[in-house]
């Protein structure tokens, strides 16, 4: 008599199809010693039922006017616990492939960003991998994950826009660096590093559209400034110049 699924939360309500024979006339479905919440009959060789609460392995028994079946295993599985995500934040359109780690995770069949789902790759009860799908808009979202054993919230991602970088002021300084600059633009507040001629520059982060940045030494001349964030990048070519001190 097999059921499927042969696994469901500890808390119950998990619908379980019987199948076998002669179960016409179904008058009790058992876990262990506690009756299903809900008994359905489908068809003489099919019955549906839905667990009560329960922890656990605990035998089904299915009932009717001949008898008592023999038991089948049901396991019983707690509900999934999140406790970091290996990235919190991304590019809005998706595609990055992230770490969850947590427990009770092995049965994991889902995990949504802020309602959108996506199917993980298991790779142990503490530990999965999931594709962060796209998100409708920069911004934080909840993750939640969904198991045999339940769903469970608690996690936050954040989906990032690409920078875009509208104007760079001073447009140039000396050769020394030490110039400060400020970038104006958009999606900049999520910004990791900053470039002049792809030397890394310090830089604060002022709000959304700008940032505080102080050039770096450079070489005489035109080169570019880049702004990266975890969706990408934009590069503003030519935006700053470098000018060489007077020499005697």
């Amino acid at each position: 008599m097999p059921i499927s699924p042969n696994q469901g939360s500890t808390g119950g309500g998990t619908t379980v199809t019987i199948t076998g024979t002669n179960l016409s006339g179904t008058t009790a479905v058992k876990f262990g010693s506690k009756s299903a919440t809900s008994v359905t009959q489908v068809s003489p060789t099919q019955v549906t039922a839905v667990s009560p609460s329960g922890t656990g392995t605990v035998g089904v028994t299915l009932t009717t006017a001949g008898g008592t079946s023999n038991p089948v295993p049901f396991f019983y599985v707690g509900a999934p616990f999140k406790s970091s995500l290996g990235a919190t934040s991304g590019p809005l359109a998706g595609g990055n492939t992230i770490s969850l780690n947590g427990t009770g995770l092995s049965t994991a069949t889902s995990v949504s960003f802020g309602g959108v789902t996506a199917t993980p790759t298991v790779s142990s009860d503490s530990s999965l991998t999931v594709t962060v799908p796209a998100g409708a808009a920069a911004g934080p979202v909840g993750v939640s994950v969904t198991t045999a054993g339940g769903t469970n919230n608690g996690l936050t991602y954040t989906y990032v826009d690409v920078p875009t970088i509208t104007t760079v002021a001073p447009t140039s300084g000396p050769t020394s660096g030490g110039t400060a600059v400020t970038i104006t633009g958009t999606n900049l507040d999520s910004t990791d590093s900053v470039t002049f001629g792809g030397s890394p520059a310090p830089f604060s982060v002022i709000n959304a559209t700008t940032l505080s940045a102080v050039t770096p030494p450079g070489t005489a001349g035109a080169v570019d400034v880049v702004v990266t964030n975890p969706a990408g990048s934009d590069t503003e070519v030519g935006a700053f110049t470098y000018i060489a001190g007077p020499g005697i």
